[in-house]
């Protein structure tokens, strides 16, 4: 039986939302399905804090939908948002750009060289792709095409007819100021917030002026900007008036008119009433007087709504960035980390943190660490010795309710396909020599037993560590460095030449290396560490270090047994001077 199809008792928090969310449901819309939402603005690369917005969404649904539930996971892409400013580090983007501040995200012209008919489109495009790689399943809403199209009209004309209304709820916070950000220990050299525009205390809630307060925005039909200033609206014949910065001025009936878009401070609620919304997250940005998130509460009443529950969730951090913060102006994307990791270890790290916990993505040597991690874990469920929260949390990386995402045949250890990698600079027969010599019992015969893992690790190295931290190894003996050495040094190059046909394998040569300073100091090649007195450990990483000196050229590198599979067996012999 797979794993995805296995039913587990958990008390992880994916599931108790999961017990809240149908019980909210059944209690507002009985018979319906359940409808859970998230909202990303492509303003620019949609980066992994923003990712969070999706996937806190998207692992409640699934669980619904395993519990044989109809649920809809509802995205809404902000793309008839304003164009605030352009971003920086995007490539193809310069500062003519600027021109386009103010049109809507779907008529400012994609980045040079795009693909796509327009700036929302080219950045929509890299995230679908990296949710349909997660197995995120979701029906994808255009507000541009909900707006153009006339779909929220009764919505807006509403919204116009009881401005008086939103009005009064938003002068309760327009006199607050919010609290001093609290400063957050960063979680490591980057947090990733919410979107920009997600509902800060700061935004625009619509135009208050002499003619009264408006919770609708007009496009200009002249310039396609929102620089425009509604001057009258009559309720009875729906006509209203702007005058725009550009000197365009006009009177349109609201009826019929598409061009514009209610203010975000009663979009969002608006749409928690016009999609029966029962589950939504916010990000920590929404904890402030006068957020969208706390209007939007008193304001869905008006539209005849409930705002949805969901939580708070916290910053996702991210160790290491190398060439990427140089393209991309410091902010990875989901693609991004797609590139050097399997879709399973990506939703893992979102689905075992509770959303108000920070964590990190590794882009750095981390990453070996929590793929370590993540393959325990893998061994713990394999023989049933894993807790049940961590059971829930691997279940939910792995698969879906539509079944288990495609996997490695084979996951070797990440750090040694990335130390192989590292060596062999992507060479695929010298790689597949070294990996089919891993474990001489179960030979390798075909790479793609290792894909796409390897792939991930390929890209790691080849587009996260720095050209000066590759491994390259001499070329040619470092006859100086043998000729200096000890009677004991020269001893310990024998020892291990000696016993390399004999240990021709990872876990021989693993063996090996360890042994030879126990055997130079008396002791037995298999003597654990509790029989051994506390030089050993000296002398055994000057020995390591003495290896890697030998052949690399410096004093570490990737781990000795590995490195000596990569070398080969003739040349390791012709650099320690057999």
């Amino acid at each position: 039986m797979s794993i995805v199809a296995q039913s587990t008792e958990t008390t992880d928090w994916v599931s108790r939302y999961a017990d809240e969310v149908i019980e909210e449901s059944e209690r507002r819309a009985p018979g319906k399905p359940v409808v859970v939402a998230s909202g990303l603005s492509p303003s620019g690369p949609i980066h992994l804090g923003n990712l969070r917005e999706v996937m806190t969404p998207h692992l409640v649904a699934d669980e619904i939908r395993r519990r044989g539930h109809q649920v809809r996971h509802l995205i809404s892409w902000d793309d008839y948002d304003r164009y605030r400013k352009v971003p920086a580090g995007v490539p193809g983007v310069d500062a003519s750009w600027a021109e386009h501040i103010g049109k809507p995200l779907t008529s400012v012209p994609a980045p040079a060289g795009s693909a796509y008919p327009n700036w929302a489109e080219h950045f929509k495009a890299a995230m679908t792709r990296a949710l349909d790689e997660m197995g995120v399943e979701y029906d994808g809403i255009s507000q541009t095409e909900q707006y153009t199209s006339g779909a929220y009209r009764e919505q807006i004309l509403f919204a116009m007819k009881h401005r008086g209304d939103i009005d009064a709820v938003l002068a309760q916070y327009r006199t607050k100021k919010a609290p001093a950000k609290k400063s957050q220990k960063p979680v490591d050299e980057a947090e990733l917030e919410a979107a920009e525009g997600s509902g800060a205390a700061s935004e625009d809630d619509g135009s208050s002026g002499s003619a009264g307060y408006f919770p609708y925005k007009p496009y200009c039909t002249a310039c396609q900007k929102d620089l425009t200033t509604v001057t009258s609206y009559d309720d009875a014949s729906t006509e209203l008036a702007y005058t725009c910065q550009c000197g365009h001025a006009e009177t349109v009936a609201l009826s019929e008119f598409n061009g514009g878009k209610l203010v975000w401070k009663v979009d969002w609620p608006m749409r928690w009433a016009y999609e029966g919304v029962i589950f939504e997250p916010s990000g920590v940005d929404h904890s402030s007087p006068g957020s969208s998130f706390q209007v939007g509460g008193q304001i869905v009443g008006i539209f005849g709504g409930k705002q949805p529950i969901g939580p708070m969730y916290a910053f996702v951090g991210i160790s290491g960035m190398a060439k990427m913060s140089s393209s991309k102006g410091g902010v990875p994307t989901p693609a991004d980390a797609l590139q050097i990791m399997e879709p399973q270890l990506l939703r893992w790290l979102y689905a075992r943190r509770r959303p108000n916990q920070s964590f990190k993505i590794a882009f750095d040597q981390e990453i070996q660490r929590l793929y370590d991690e993540w393959d325990k874990l893998a061994a713990k469920v394999a023989d049933g010795t894993v807790l049940p929260a961590d059971a829930a949390a691997y279940l939910r990386a792995v698969g879906t309710a539509a079944g288990e995402l495609p996997r490695t045949p084979r996951p070797l250890p990440y750090r040694t396909l990335a130390s192989v990698a590292d060596i062999t600079a992507g060479a695929e027969d010298q790689t597949l020599r070294i990996l089919s010599e891993l474990d001489p019992t179960q030979p390798l015969t075909s790479l793609d037993e290792v894909r796409p893992r390897l792939d991930r690790a390929e890209a790691w190295i080849s587009t996260q560590v720095p050209a000066e931290a590759r491994t390259v190894v001499r070329d040619s003996p470092d006859t100086e460095l043998l000729a200096s050495l000890d009677e004991q040094g020269r001893e310990s190059l024998r020892l291990l030449l000696d016993g390399l046909d004999e240990h021709w394998s990872l876990d021989g040569l693993t063996h090996l290396v360890y042994g030879v300073p126990k055997v130079q100091a008396g002791f037995s090649p298999d003597a654990t560490p509790k029989e051994l007195p506390s030089e050993i450990k000296g002398a055994q990483r000057s020995f390591f270090a003495l290896l890697y000196r030998l052949l690399v050229s410096r004093d570490t590198g990737p781990r000795l047994p590995t490195l000596l599979l990569a070398v080969g067996a003739d040349r390791v012999r012709k650099l320690l001077g057999a």
